[in-house]
């Protein structure tokens, strides 16, 4: 990971002379990854989101409509799922990009706010949202955009998206997928191994879970959710194929580690596991054990319960690995909260919300996945003489 940035402001209190003191301010850590790097700004109701790509590739075909595309997976407003916040996400590319390719400087890019009512906030203005980051970042930074959240918003997502499809575009190149898809919303789960879908259905519902006959049930229950005014949580499992053995490191920076990172610092996520994960406990090692093998001139193993890395690198096995998503914070209905001089008092929510983040956040996934394992790629080349 990139060293922190410290930004050391002094401040002099002097009203009566009798005041004095400093403050030392750490910057808001805005950038992800260390070769192929993204770092995004805005926030939710500002005047839009955007970033700069830095470390891609020179020369790389840039398919605009692709990019499009993967924004609109992630767009508000897709179903009676989600919310209804009308935002076309159009991307403008402002530098990298030359007559459809890129050039190997810094790619600009802008999403453009246009349907944002932050009349709708205006009573959380002094009031504490539960589960949500009013309080720490009031703590942490002494204010805070309560306009949906401010930087805290998932919206702060698109940027991460385009990020995740331009290296995507480079991953293509290398033979390399990444797929994710709803495996589990509430109670509800697909019970069949990723091996045996047909990821080619992924998109032909609403919730984006590859089994049909699931993808209904786990659609009425978000529908009954949303009726209740309430919200509900879940799983995506993503898939990345075609990863060659090598990426990662022994110690500090496990292609794993890197992974688990990239996933928890996605809005709502709270859980990570790989492989077999927690449920590999209940097995003996004789049971766990991938057994190598030589399958006509090529190691392999017979079994992937390590989620295609072992001991911190990738092994030229599928990666797998599955990312728990809590229910959505904001409820249409009224809660106990505190304002921010600590007072008790009851919020309830307006505006468009919504009720399940399942659905949205799968080009997400989708997306820091992509990032961490071209940023590995390229690191491991910049070891090999």
């Amino acid at each position: 990971m990139p060293v922190d940035t410290m930004s050391v402001a002094t401040i002099i209190v002097d009203a009566d002379t009798t005041t004095n003191f400093s403050i030392t301010k750490r910057k808001m850590r805005n950038t992800f990854g260390n070769i192929f790097t993204l770092t995004t700004f805005g926030e939710s109701h500002g005047v839009g989101i955007g970033g700069v790509i830095d470390g891609m590739p020179a020369g790389i075909d840039v398919d605009m409509d692709f990019v499009q595309q993967e924004l609109d997976r992630r767009r508000p407003g897709q179903s009676q799922l989600t919310t209804s916040r009308a935002e076309a996400d159009h991307v403008e590319i402002l530098s990298g990009v030359f007559e459809g390719k890129t050039t190997g400087v810094p790619i600009g890019f802008l999403v453009r706010n246009e349907n944002q009512h932050s009349s709708d906030y205006e009573n959380m203005r002094n009031v504490f949202r539960p589960s949500h980051a009013d309080f720490t970042y009031t703590q942490k930074y002494g204010l805070r955009d309560h306009r949906g959240g401010g930087r805290s918003s998932a919206r702060e997502t698109i940027a991460r998206v385009v990020g995740g499809a331009f290296a995507k575009m480079v991953l293509r190149q290398l033979g390399i997928s990444v797929t994710a898809y709803t495996s589990q919303v509430g109670n509800i789960c697909v019970e069949k191994d990723y091996s045996q879908l047909d990821f080619s259905l992924i998109e032909q519902n609403a919730v984006r879970c590859p089994d049909p006959v699931v993808a209904e049930r786990m659609a009425q229950l978000i529908i009954d959710v949303k009726a209740d005014g309430d919200t509900i949580g879940g799983v995506i499992t993503c898939v990345v194929k075609g990863c060659p053995a090598g990426l990662g490191e022994p110690a500090f920076g496990k292609l794993h580690a890197l992974l688990g990172s990239a996933m928890l610092g996605i809005n709502a996520v709270k859980g990570f596991e790989y492989g077999e994960g927690f449920a590999g406990v209940n097995q003996r090692g004789s049971e766990q054990n991938d057994i190598f093998f030589n399958d006509n001139g090529t190691i392999s193993t017979r079994s992937n319960h390590s989620g295609g890395i072992q001991g911190g690198i990738s092994n030229g096995q599928d990666i797998y690995f599955r990312v728990a998503f809590k229910p959505v914070a904001t409820l249409l209905r009224e809660q106990p909260t505190v304002d921010k001089d600590g007072r008790e008092t009851t919020l309830q929510a307006k505006g468009r919300h919504d009720p399940c983040v399942l659905p949205r956040a799968v080009p997400v996934v989708e997306a820091m996945a992509a990032m961490t394992i071209l940023d590995a790629y390229l690191m491991n080349k910049t070891v090999k003489l």
